[in-house]
């Protein structure tokens, strides 16, 4: 055996390993600073002490009804108090965390409660008839039903067994919360689009979420005592892990029920705020807000945005306003974003186009993620840093998920070869910095010409007058698929396909223009996604191309 003097013969005790949890992020803001105002939603505005005493409550009351390790306790809420305090007092009982997607209808949400075995869900009102309609599909047994009241929603049916307040108010605030047994124990569970079929439900464990969680203070610089605005979905990814985030840093959450242009300016210059995170149509909604709305508005405000890569254009003009912007890249797989695009200070003296070009690749992995790279999807050979050769983005980390619920063969294949395999196509630059290119079922094969679909909208982006775009693959005779734009254009203008087929021929490779261009509303997911598979739909539905 060889020689090691570290090998002291000592084994972990409590007193020097207790397996990390995000739950302690809130536990030492509390203590720390319980009179710092932690929360804010209409007319509650509540302290760290404040709502970690609720937290405990709750955690409290679900102990004592038997709800524990190995439970999945779910909620379906906007994001709302009740909503980022169940990030906390869910795992603090033991058990583990489902937030359900608002937009699933209840066909979808009961499957969610049939294959997570819910045993509680938390209900705001505004989805009462969707949960009661889910329950009775799903016919669980003995699930409790948990209504929360919400007055600035108004009056809504009740359908729970109990109120929240009310279970509330069975617990104890010097309850002493359950430390996980092994910080691979999980936390949460999110589920995936489901655009191909059922569902995925992914596992996060405390390990993930608690690195994540950090990885956001320094990757964004959030310092001390941020104001974080709400404006993406908590059930989203735990909100890319920010209500654990806000809780390290012992900042403000400031809630928000509709994500709406006129509240989201009201309150950045009501309440200070300085972070939100959104998704590219957010970004574009503010962009194309009344200009009455901008008035006032403070510089410097930090906007962390992913899902849809936003083109530059938008990140152009976000920053035009005094946004500051940074991109960042993930999946539910990996707890949001696990790449950001990470600054140099050598490229402050840029025209705002070079630096927006610049901020519109996803970059480089954040604190949490240890790899990262772009390679051949059946060799995992890396591809040439040129920032042409494209290929699998592939990423390994303690924030990459534990595994799929009851779902091995899903598991193993995404992470054979040691990798998780993402699924997006993207190019290595020379800097190393990726660029994603698309998903790999939404590059458009045209005439055996590889044809970027996020390629098509920057440049349509660019265009005065649209507002959104969208670009799938429509079948023709010829050339197999030619690239179908769907455009919503800015409300008043007046413009052709044909012009905006010209417009994207003039900028771009002429076989890479549309062939074909709708007007009309995009349909989008609750996260502000564009669900391309029903666009792709609506393509093959139309008369082939000749």
């Amino acid at each position: 055996m060889e020689h090691n003097i570290y090998n002291i013969g000592v084994e972990k005790t409590p007193a020097n390993y207790l397996p990390i949890t995000p739950l302690s992020l809130m536990d030492r803001s509390a203590k720390v600073y319980p009179d710092r105002l932690a929360v804010v939603y209409e007319g509650v505005r509540r302290t760290w002490g404040e709502t970690y005493a609720r937290c405990l409550k709750m955690a409290s009351a679900l102990s004592k009804r038997g709800y524990g390790k190995g439970d999945t306790i779910s909620i379906m809420a906007t994001n709302i108090p009740e909503m980022f305090e169940s990030h906390f007092s869910v795992p603090m009982a033991g058990a583990v965390l489902n937030a359900i997607n608002t937009r699933l209808d209840a066909e979808a949400v009961a499957f969610i409660l049939s294959h997570a075995e819910s045993k509680v869900i938390f209900v705001d009102p505004e989805f009462a008839e969707i949960v009661d309609r889910a329950v009775h599909i799903a016919r669980p047994r003995d699930l409790l039903v948990v209504d929360i009241t919400d007055p600035a929603f108004g009056e809504a049916r009740k359908i729970g067994q109990i109120g929240y307040e009310e279970l509330l108010a069975e617990g104890d605030a010097d309850f002493r919360w359950i430390r996980p047994d092994d910080e691979w124990d999980a936390i949460t569970l999110n589920y995936t689009s489901g655009t191909t079929g059922n569902p995925k439900g992914v596992i996060y464990h405390h390990r993930g979420a608690h690195l994540n969680a950090l990885a956001n203070v320094v990757s964004w610089h959030m310092g001390d005592r941020p104001v974080y605005l709400w404006t993406l979905p908590m059930f989203h990814c735990n909100g890319w892990c920010f209500p654990w985030t806000i809780a390290a840093s012992a900042g403000v959450a400031v809630c928000l029920r509709a994500v709406r242009d006129e509240p989201i300016y009201r309150l950045i210059k009501e309440e200070g705020v300085t972070h939100f995170c959104g998704a590219s149509v957010v970004l574009a909604m503010l962009v194309h807000a009344a200009p009455e709305m901008k008035e006032g508005l403070q510089t410097g405000v930090k906007v962390l945005t992913g899902g849809a890569p936003p083109p530059a254009i938008i990140i152009e003009k976000m920053e035009a306003l005094g946004f500051d912007v940074t991109h960042g890249y993930g999946l539910t797989e990996t707890y949001g974003p696990g790449v950001t695009c990470a600054w140099h200070e050598e490229w402050d003296g840029l025209s705002l186009p070079e630096r927006a070009k610049l901020k519109a690749r996803q970059g480089v992995r954040n604190h949490a993620m240890e790899e990262i790279m772009v390679a051949n999807p059946d060799t995992q050979e890396p591809v040439p840093a040129d920032g042409v050769t494209m290929g699998e983005i592939f990423m390994r980390g303690n924030n990459v998920m534990k595994g799929y619920l009851k779902n091995p063969t899903a598991t193993d294949e995404a992470f054979a070869g040691g990798w998780f395999a993402s699924g997006d196509l993207g190019v290595m630059h020379p800097d190393g910095y990726i660029e994603l290119k698309d998903r790999s079922k939404d590059i458009i094969i045209s005439g055996g010409e590889n044809i970027s679909s996020i390629e098509v909208e920057d440049v349509l982006y660019k265009h005065p007058e649209v507002m959104e775009a969208a670009v799938v693959a429509r079948p023709h005779e010829r050339w197999g698929e030619t690239p179908c734009a769907f455009v919503k254009l800015r409300a008043g203008a007046e413009v052709t396909d044909k012009e905006l087929i010209a417009f994207c021929r003039q900028n771009m490779a002429h076989f890479k223009a549309p062939k074909t261009v709708v007007f009309g509303d995009l349909p989008k997911t609750s996260t502000g996604k564009v669900q391309k598979f029903v666009l792709r739909d609506r393509a093959r539905q139309m008369e082939l191309q000749s």
